[in-house]
């Protein structure tokens, strides 16, 4: 069993894609664990903005909380509609492609790309984050740990789609059943008025002096982190079992309650136990909350474990999402065309490896700290889903199917939404970090737009019209020679079998060494001609390119020049360093040459 095998699994065959493919209960981690796990922030970045003027700002997180659920709700539907209307994937890509133009799919795929990478970065330092709170002796090494978990989610999505999702599949159904206890257990203490802390939960019906819109508005857009992550469902949908299309629905209603459920039990048992964000960024607001309700005993500890898988595993989500978009697109010659093919395990390699190394570049320069990247995280999914609404509301309106009007309301209210919080998160996060992906996004827009350019441009030329037969020219050969020796013999004899067009070129250094080889060449006779030219400084491939000059003047466009090179191989790299490297040089000048065609023929010494 190679390495290879034992790391990454057996190869599989094209056929076996289907089982590849995933049922409900393996597509809710796996694609779901972005959206799931930033519960475990969104209450505190809340917090954190309105800690900035006081305590007594604090009961506004609950409002703020309910806006945010009500935003889950209008993305839920819509995006349930983008798998009706584009079951073949690509979410906000394909639909804005589709109904507004290239351009804005190309900058949706762009916005989800740069998103996807962020999720990884923001999800892992959160993790590790989660673990150090509970055990601080690991906060110095937070950037080390996290490479490390980069690493591993990069592994185990190379080894496939079923065996990631097993292996993922515990954690995230263990920190749900975590969140629905705690949740469970803080609502009844509240309800039962059984907290230590004396706060009363109630919704404010003025705003006091000292708190503004802004503050209320960043509060806002910090919080909408819990919203990154719903996209990647309609993203996959192809990667569902049969019914796809039904079953990328029921995975996002499911998404939908969960996250209300969690994210809204988490903020109000925020207020009933009188949480304060800790400003040393060294315990989180979920680990305030558990210890509350359970002390720091050993469902803490399991509630803080689990945190730490999830926030981890939310990465999967975009190990899932980033090489399937950077696929779609690639095939439309947005990409490189490499991250369209699949590897022995039927995984995008490419794209999975590429999302791990853009990963840990934000994570080394961030210093690992989650509030550092949360203002630059979600500018590009928003952008995406205002792209995604107006779009759908365009394809309602041309196609006018049954139930059209209703359809276009809610997508033009999601699209109102959403592009109302792009504005806010460009606001209130720009001087925080956000300039960044303002900046970068029109950067990488402008680099797929030159790709697709390129591979225009090579097909256009590549192009050929099967009605025309193909043109046939006689070919000259031209072999460059160092002397008389195996190599050239057999170099000469494979160009004798192509054509009877063949001249060997000889470059001396003196009229003794020209002289020498001529006589050489006439006794050994080998029915090629020989043509000797002096250096006089002592250069090899300026005399050829002035020898193929005079053929290509005298041939015309009737006969092409083939350059023949003859080279030998040596087994040892180091035995390579003690020769002169002559062909690759010239090689490398004729490359460059349109109307020269180069070939090498190989000889291969032994030890």
């Amino acid at each position: 069993m190679t390495f290879k095998r034992l790391l990454f699994g057996r190869p599989l065959k094209s056929s076996e894609v289907d089982a590849e493919k995933m049922p409900i209960w393996k597509a809710l981690p796996i694609l779901s664990s972005d959206a799931l796990s930033s519960v475990a922030y969104g209450t505190e970045m809340i917090l954190l903005e309105l800690a900035t003027v006081g305590a007594f700002a604090f009961s506004f997180s609950l409002p703020i909380a309910i806006a945010i659920i009500l935003l889950i709700s209008i993305l839920i539907v819509s995006y349930r509609q983008v798998i009706d209307a584009y079951p073949q994937g690509g979410g906000a890509y394909m639909v804005a492609k589709e109904n507004l133009s290239m351009m804005w799919g190309r900058l949706a795929g762009v916005s989800l790309l740069i998103d996807y990478t962020l999720t990884v970065a923001v999800s892992i330092s959160a993790g590790v984050l989660a673990i150090t709170s509970a055990f601080p002796a690991g906060l110095p090494y937070i950037v080390p740990i996290g490479i490390i978990f980069i690493w591993f989610m990069v592994w185990m999505n190379l080894r496939g789609t079923s065996e990631s999702g097993n292996v993922f599949a515990l954690p995230t159904y263990l920190f749900i059943v975590c969140m629905l206890i705690l949740v469970g257990k803080g609502l009844f203490d509240w309800l039962t008025n059984n907290v230590q802390a004396e706060h009363h939960v109630s919704i404010p019906t003025a705003i006091p002096s000292g708190l503004t819109w802004f503050v209320l508005l960043k509060a806002f857009s910090s919080g909408c982190s819990a919203v990154t992550g719903v996209e990647a469902i309609s993203n996959a949908v192809p990667n569902f079992r049969d019914p796809a299309q039904r079953s990328a629905k029921r995975t996002m209603l499911t998404l939908g309650v969960l996250l209300a459920v969690i994210f809204g039990g988490v903020t109000i048992l925020s207020q009933a136990y009188d949480i304060h964000p800790d400003s040393t960024g060294t315990k989180t607001v979920l680990s305030m909350v558990a210890e509350d309700a359970f002390g720091r005993g050993v469902i803490y500890y399991i509630i803080q474990i689990a945190t730490m898988m999830i926030l981890t595993l939310a990465a999967n989500t975009s190990f899932n999402g980033f090489p399937i978009l950077a696929s779609i697109m690639a095939q439309d010659n947005n990409m490189p065309r490499m991250f369209s093919n699949r590897g022995d395990r039927l995984a995008f390699n490419h794209g999975i490896i590429t999302l791990g190394v853009l990963a840990s570049i934000l994570l080394i320069v961030f210093g690992g700290r989650t509030e550092s990247l949360i203002p630059l995280y979600a500018i590009g999914v928003f952008l995406s889903f205002t792209m995604a609404q107006v779009g759908l509301v365009i394809k309602w309106c041309k196609e006018k199917s049954q139930g059209w009007k209703r359809k276009a309301i809610i997508n033009g209210i999601g699209a109102l939404v959403t592009f109302f919080v792009v504005i806010i998160f460009s606001l209130t996060k720009f001087e925080e970090g956000a300039w960044i992906v303002v900046f970068i996004t029109p950067i990488l827009l402008w680099v797929i737009t030159k790709i697709n350019k390129h591979y225009k441009n090579v097909a256009k030329q590549l192009n050929v019209d099967l009605a025309v037969p193909i043109p046939t020219t006689d070919t000259v050969i031209i072999i460059p020679v160092a002397g008389i020796h195996k190599v050239v013999v057999s170099t000469i004899g494979y160009a004798k079998a192509l054509t009877p067009n063949v001249v060997a070129f000889y470059v001396a250094f003196s009229p003794e060494a020209a002289k020498e080889m001529e006589d050489k060449w006439a006794q050994w006779n080998p029915g090629v001609r020989l043509v000797v030219v002096v250096s006089r400084y002592r250069t090899v491939i300026k005399p050829l390119i002035e020898f193929i000059g005079r053929i290509e003047y005298h041939l015309g466009e009737k006969k092409r020049v083939t350059v023949l090179l003859p080279e030998f191989f040596t087994s040892k790299w180091w035995h390579r360093l003690l020769h002169n490297q002559s062909a690759f040089r010239i090689r490398a000048t004729l490359f460059a040459r349109k109307d020269v065609v180069v070939a090498t023929v190989p000889f291969r010494l032994n030890d």
